[in-house]
């Protein structure tokens, strides 16, 4: 709050409050007086003494004394008003400032303790929003850093490559078939990131609808379908019939990732299975490959985390923040005969 308007502020309640209180005291007093005037003109008041008094001028004297106590309970009323005004603007001013500070970055959370309830539930709301604020903002940071990293990494290779064509020094078609190849990486990476930024938009909706997770999980395979054929891979299906209320096309891109990841790993099969599990959903991807490194499995969700043969580190935080979305959560385990086992649980 700016000093303008607290001024405002506690000018308004100063001289409403003292207004007040001075027209109560003077409506108090002309009362009074008419009373006295009319009581003694019906006789209920002695009206020698009435008269007595008025020559004397000693109403003229209870009059005088009424105004000099109404001036002094004025400024006592100013006095009041002053600290009353004071101690309502102070709490508004620390608010006011908490949120300045909140507008130009900092998101260090207010220590302030406010006895008035509602103003220390309102301060509670803006300490959650500036962790909420903080942790986004530095989430964002490594984002950009780690995003222009992998961006410059398959532009340095497309340049050189150009440049090799350019002066002569490399065969154009083993080149050039880099350059595809980086165009190709550098498109799938622009896709990941383009929807991490989309899932982390605060102000993104999106619809819902009942969705067959078993037709879903069949197109994610149906798109993977000709890499798969060229290692020399299969997909075997464990489908119950499931109709869930989702956001179709985010865990479309879940199964698309988790698919696309089992592809690289396996060698020669790939289970896909969704089956409920008393109040919850589970679709697993499972390949039959050499598994997760011990190391690597605790940050194989985490952005920008590259495992060994891995591409962009960014596809599996996908799935993780997609299936967060939907208030679930996905693991990562090895299996017993050996492989990973991706699993994605939703709640019904």
């Amino acid at each position: 709050m700016n000093t303008r308007k607290k001024i405002k502020i506690r000018k308004r309640l100063l001289w409403g409050f003292s207004l007040v209180l001075f027209f109560s005291f003077a409506l108090t007093g002309v009362i009074f007086n008419l009373a006295i005037r009319l009581f003694a003109v019906r006789g209920e008041v002695n009206l020698y003494a009435y008269r007595y008094a008025e020559t004397s001028g000693l109403i003229g004297r209870v009059g005088l004394i009424s105004i000099v106590l109404m001036g002094m309970m004025f400024l006592v009323a100013t006095i009041v008003t002053y600290f009353l005004a004071n101690s309502i603007t102070r709490p508004i001013e620390k608010l006011g400032k908490f949120a300045r500070q909140l507008g130009h970055g900092d998101f260090t959370p207010n220590d302030y303790a406010f006895a008035e309830e509602e103003l220390e539930d309102l301060n509670t709301a803006l300490n959650k929003s500036a962790r909420q604020l903080g942790v986004y903002d530095s989430e964002q940071k490594a984002f950009f850093q780690n995003a222009s990293h992998e961006l410059r990494t398959p532009l340095m290779s497309i340049k050189c490559y150009a440049e090799g064509i350019s002066f002569g020094i490399m065969e154009p078609k083993q080149a050039s078939e880099t350059i595809l190849q980086e165009t190709d990486n550098l498109a799938d990476l622009v896709t990941d990131l383009l929807t991490i930024a989309k899932l982390d938009n605060i102000t993104t909706t999106y619809t819902t609808s009942k969705t067959d997770l078993a037709q879903l999980i069949e197109e994610a395979a149906a798109r993977q379908q000709a890499v798969a054929t060229q290692r020399e891979l299969r997909f075997v299906f464990e489908l119950d019939e499931i109709h869930y209320t989702c956001i179709s096309e985010l865990i479309a891109r879940a199964l698309d990732n988790l698919i696309s990841n089992a592809v690289r790993y396996a060698k020669s099969e790939i289970t896909l299975s969704c089956k409920q599990r008393g109040n919850a959903i589970e679709i697993r991807v499972a390949d039959d490959g050499d598994g997760i490194e011990a190391q690597a499995l605790p940050h194989v969700f985490e952005r920008f985390f590259k495992g060994a043969g891995g591409n962009h580190g960014i596809g599996l935080s996908i799935v993780k923040s997609i299936v967060e979305q939907h208030s679930g959560h996905v693991t990562a385990e090895n299996s017993s005969n050996g492989g990973a086992i991706f699993t994605m649980t939703l709640p019904l």
